[in-house]
């Protein structure tokens, strides 16, 4: 994949058009390039490309995870008012929306292009390569409408290359796209190989997934219309079981090494987008999303800013629902193998000395000396609740870190979403990453086949496939646990090598009958909490399955202004202003925003 990102580059780098539906690419290239192999290859190229928008600043990250059940805003950043307050700036001004619509809008403008010029391609390409190049643009054409429908409702439903002018885009009913994106996919998944020869292509596996995940949201509306059919939990649960009895596809058996840096290209990942290490590879830029879910270790005694800690933009922080109620600490090894609780020191030159102050006298030996070393504990981030009457600055007394208790944790202290650290930047200033985005991977298809089953009332086949996961999960015999096991969590020091797995099993009653006062869509958007947390998912979750409202509102303190229209967010302005002729504006614009 690497190389025909390097195509791209070399021959089409003008290819990111900012005006939606502007289908002039390259001056000095004729559309004739694009019917040759040469050509038909660079704008593939281009159109996986359009994928890497998201994860190159702050775009995909807020919309998905800020006013949501799972996180709440940190202490820095401009989108808070818009995306996790709900403020009246949410409107069809707002710049991260245009951004939005428009670099989807040129992906599907890109694929269409492609897709016609494969019609017209009469040498240089095998039938079989041009089968499969058409089937990578419907898949990357029905991803790119999928992520729209899901933001916008009724969108422009643009299905083929028009050399005109045109002004009079109308806004498809949300039904129709679905049709069109079930089409798209479904073409994909019948011609795309299990795998490619270049890492990164879309494959048969990848169209399953999209697949099952479309019909899986289609068909999860109750009271609104997507088109819904009855038929459409019985086709996520098959393309999510044909993904998984592949066999192409296995569990990373330890979450934490699923993130590992270096273990990218891991038997769990159906589809990535891709970065480089080299810089060129990513057209100069690169996966940001390592600074946001940071927070301010750098200021602490014993602390400097590295690349091994990263940059703390501190942009979003876990809600007290995450912390303290999504999870199941003691057994469930997610949570310590997603949060970083703990930072050792890596500056000598400001670790703190032991000194008399406030009445405290340390041992005459200790006097003068440093607290602690490099290497030692330097920061801890913990749940545990202490007294408000305890002074903060006693806590240093009698323990060697900075101690943050559940307590005392701030929009700039908190347990770090720690999934997509990336020490492979050059220096701790860099800002653009090199890690691959994990867009699909096989612990969530087992979870569209759960969700799928147990909306069709087969609660032993959603159970089977949530325990696959949740095995996963576990802590395995002879792992040790972390030490906030048997110091807060409620574990015995005991067991600290015992296996967890009895404790995180389900049954058929833990999804029926066991659900203290939850329904069973409650207990899977949980479970996807747990698994996909920060994977820039969240929004979509909770407005396929017509939630978002009831559970913002429970579970994120600051969101106090959301409402049920909040579902779909504002058409942007640009888009209306080019229209021609203008239909009325509860037309053009979804209610709520005129």
């Amino acid at each position: 994949m690497k190389k025909i990102i390097l195509a791209f580059i070399l021959t089409v780098s003008s290819f990111s058009c900012k005006n939606y539906l502007d289908e002039t690419i390259v001056s000095g290239i004729s559309y004739g390039y694009y019917n040759t192999a040469a050509g038909i290859e660079a704008g593939v190229a281009a159109t996986y490309t359009t994928l890497r928008w998201a994860y190159t600043g702050e775009n995909l990250h807020p919309l998905q995870e800020l006013g949501t059940d799972t996180y709440q805003e940190g202490q820095d950043g401009a989108l808070k008012p818009q995306l996790n307050r709900y403020e009246s700036s949410l409107n069809s001004q707002f710049g991260t929306l245009y951004d939005f619509w428009s670099n989807y809008y040129t992906g599907i403008s890109r694929a269409n292009i492609v897709i016609s010029s494969i019609t017209n391609l009469k040498e240089g390409m095998p039938e079989t390569t041009k089968t499969i190049r058409l089937a990578e643009m419907r898949f990357l054409r029905g991803l790119y409408y999928f992520y729209l429908v899901q933001t916008f409702g009724n969108i422009p439903l643009v299905t083929s290359l028009d050399f005109d002018v045109k002004t009079d885009y109308k806004r498809a009913p949300v039904a129709e796209v679905y049709k069109f994106i079930i089409s798209d996919l479904r073409f994909a998944q019948q011609n795309l190989p299990t795998n490619q020869a270049d890492y990164g292509r879309a494959t048969k596996g990848a169209a399953q997934h999209a697949l099952a995940l479309a019909y899986l949201t289609r068909g999860s509306a109750v009271t609104e219309q997507r088109g819904q059919q009855a038929t459409d939990m019985d086709s996520a649960a098959f393309f999510a079981d044909a993904v998984i009895n592949s066999n192409v596809y296995q569990l990373v058996p330890d979450f934490k090494q699923l993130w590992n840096i270096n273990n990218q290209k891991n038997s769990e990942i159906i589809f990535a987008v891709q970065f480089s290490e080299t810089r060129l590879y990513n057209n100069n830029v690169g996966n940001k999303i390592h600074l946001y879910y940071t927070m301010v270790y750098d200021n602490k005694p014993g602390m400097l800013r590295d690349v091994e800690n990263g940059r703390p933009w501190r942009r979003v922080r876990p809600t007290d629902f995450t912390l303290y109620e999504l999870y199941d600490r003691k057994n469930d090894a997610r949570f310590y193998k997603t949060f970083k609780t703990a930072w050792l020191c890596n500056n000598a030159a400001n670790i703190p000395k032991w000194e008399a102050k406030d009445g405290f006298v340390p041992k005459p030996e200790l006097l003068g000396k440093p607290k602690f070393n490099v290497g030692d504990t330097a920061i801890w981030v913990t749940m545990e609740r202490l007294p408000a009457c305890i002074n903060k600055d006693s806590l240093y007394a009698s323990k060697p870190y900075y101690y943050i208790p559940r307590d005392r944790q701030t929009n700039a202290e908190f347990p770090q979403n720690y999934k997509f650290y990336d020490n492979k930047r050059p220096a701790a200033s860099e800002e653009n990453g090199t890690r691959d985005w994990y867009t699909f991977r096989l612990a969530e298809t087992y979870l569209i086949a759960a969700e799928a089953y147990g909306r069709k009332g087969q609660f032993d086949k959603a159970v089977e496939r949530l325990n696959v996961v949740r095995k996963r999960a576990a802590y395995k015999q002879d792992e040790l646990k972390p030490r906030e096991y048997w110091q807060i969590d409620g574990g015995n020091y005991a067991d600290r090598l015992k296996s967890t797995e009895p404790s995180m099993l389900l049954t058929v009653a833990d999804l029926t009958t066991n659900l203290n006062g939850k329904t069973f869509v409650d207990f899977m958007l949980d479970e996807r909490g747990r698994e996909l947390h920060g994977e820039c998912v969240r929004w979509w979750d909770l407005v396929r399955a017509e939630r978002l409202y009831d559970r913002v509102k429970k579970y994120n303190p600051e969101a106090t202004n959301i409402q049920k229209y909040h579902k779909l967010r504002p058409i942007p302005q640009n888009h209306i202003d080019r229209l021609s002729p203008k239909g009325p504006l509860n037309e053009e614009q979804n209610e709520g925003y005129y």
